[in-house]
């Protein structure tokens, strides 16, 4: 089993490549951020024609999430993040697929720092924790695949100096990714490629693809359940620089 995470940057904008992406990688599960779209605007019937069931939490203009099947449709289990009953933003949405449960992500960016979007940044940790242990002690296989917004280490970035007042590299943050990954979670795409960091974000300005000035903030956080079926992990960079495409390549696992 393949799954990927993919922050498209507007499904609508982006729908070429997203489609482009799924017929020539063919994942069978397919976690999508920042759609930017209302639940009555997501392109249900293109996803469809390219042969995938949906499920998506959408918001006009920015956030939204969606988690996409192939040949299949997802069942949804829980929609927005528990723990904030005020906070309607559609940042979180997690299904089922094949006795796989698994969540798309679209973790709060938290700039400028300090001020109340790093507050809120901190807060919806929190709340991804305690929903987290809860998943854990279920024992099945979990996936937590998404746009974290933390670069977890300075190696997982092409120049530490340059990131280090921006929200995703604050040691608060790094603090509550390791939080996350010491209640059990492995972090797929560093456990098959701890001495060789791979970038899943580059900047549209400065020619940041050219000169691969990235860095790593898209990650897929397996359960022990799943962990122990992990087989593979990459980035497919190369969607990265194609026409008119998103800040982030997609991000993939393939599971026994």
């Amino acid at each position: 089993m393949k799954i990927a995470t993919y922050n498209v940057n507007g499904i609508k904008a982006r729908l070429p490549r997203l489609v482009e992406w799924l017929t020539e990688t063919q994942p069978d599960v397919a976690c999508l951020q920042e759609i930017k779209t209302s639940d009555e605007t997501f392109p249900e019937a293109e996803i469809r024609d390219a042969g995938y069931g949906a499920i998506w939490h959408g918001q006009k203009g920015f956030n939204g999430v969606a988690v996409l099947a192939k040949g299949a449709d997802p069942v949804e289990r829980q929609r927005r993040l528990p723990g904030d009953d005020e906070d309607v933003l559609s940042r979180y949405l997690e299904a089922e697929i094949d006795g796989l449960i698994v969540a798309s992500i679209y973790l709060p960016n938290g700039n400028p720092v300090p001020g109340p979007k790093f507050e809120y940044k901190l807060t919806w940790m929190e709340r991804l924790h305690v929903h987290a242990a809860g998943l854990l002690a279920t024992e099945r296989q979990v996936c937590l695949a998404g746009d974290y917004n933390v670069i977890p280490t300075d190696a997982d970035v092409w120049k530490p100096a340059a990131m280090a007042s921006d929200a995703l590299m604050q040691p608060e943050s790094r603090a509550a990714f390791r939080r996350l990954a010491a209640q059990g979670w492995t972090d797929a795409l560093h456990s098959r490629h701890p001495n060789n960091p791979l970038w899943t974000f580059w900047d549209y300005t400065m020619n940041s693809f050219a000169r691969d000035a990235g860095f790593r903030i898209d990650h897929l956080m397996l359960s022990p359940a799943a962990a122990d079926r992990l087989v593979d992990a990459g980035v497919d960079k190369d969607h990265r620089g194609r026409e008119k495409a998103s800040d982030h390549a997609p991000t993939w696992i393939t599971l026994r």
